[in-house]
């Protein structure tokens, strides 16, 4: 065989060696790409849960608009989150919600709570207002029907608390059972919306009590 011959089949000795190794390694790559899935843990289970649709003032009547449905991952869905299919339309809520914040047993309140008014007292106008007292004994007086006057006590420079009533002979509609997550006892009670506001008020810049009328 000549030299030119023996070059030629050298040549093509190694174009093939390489050609194996070229294919060698892309089957290496292709099965690397196929076990990674495999290996990869799978994302964690996600639950479906009704959140606040926006920032909610504390005694907002909800409404469809203020709820949103939100997957999130299992391992944070707080205890007492509501069920799916519970409507939430018309009920209160106790608090200040946050925009996402899932909704809970404990951040809202009972539906249709000013059906126990009678039909004159609807036809004023009534709300119902959350009103968060600093006793908790003061609140284990009160029942559902009572009257009370909501009294508002701050303190006055140079001079003892002074107090004043900021809420007269509104009528209680609820008494949810405490809270270890939200602080003080709530009340919930029937008000024109003129003394919802001024309640509102009230509820920042003082300390709340009731005095139960006969």
């Amino acid at each position: 065989m000549s030299t030119g011959l023996h070059s030629a089949a050298g040549e093509l000795a190694r174009a093939v060696t390489r050609r194996r190794w070229l294919l060698a390694g892309g089957l290496a790559a292709a099965a690397v790409a196929t076990a990674l899935p495999v290996l990869a843990p799978s994302p964690p289970a996600g639950t479906l849960v009704l959140t606040a649709a926006r920032d909610l003032a504390a005694g907002t009547a909800l409404t469809a608009a203020d709820v949103a449905r939100v997957q999130l991952p299992a391992a944070v869905v707080p205890t007492g989150v509501l069920p799916l299919g519970e409507s939430v339309e018309g009920r209160f809520t106790a608090g200040a919600v946050r925009a996402g914040e899932p909704l809970t047993d404990v951040r809202l309140i009972g539906p249709g709570l000013l059906a126990v008014l009678g039909d004159e007292e609807r036809e004023d106008g009534l709300v119902a207002v959350p009103v968060r007292l600093a006793d908790p004994a003061s609140a284990a007086l009160v029942r559902p029907g009572d009257r009370v006057d909501v009294l508002a006590a701050s303190s006055s420079p140079g001079g003892p608390p002074v107090a004043s009533v900021v809420a007269a002979a509104v009528p209680v509609l609820a008494v949810p059972p405490p809270s270890e997550e939200l602080e003080g006892t709530l009340l919930v009670v029937a008000a024109p919306s003129a003394t919802a506001v001024r309640l509102a008020g009230a509820a920042a810049a003082a300390q709340l009590s009731v005095v139960v009328l006969p």
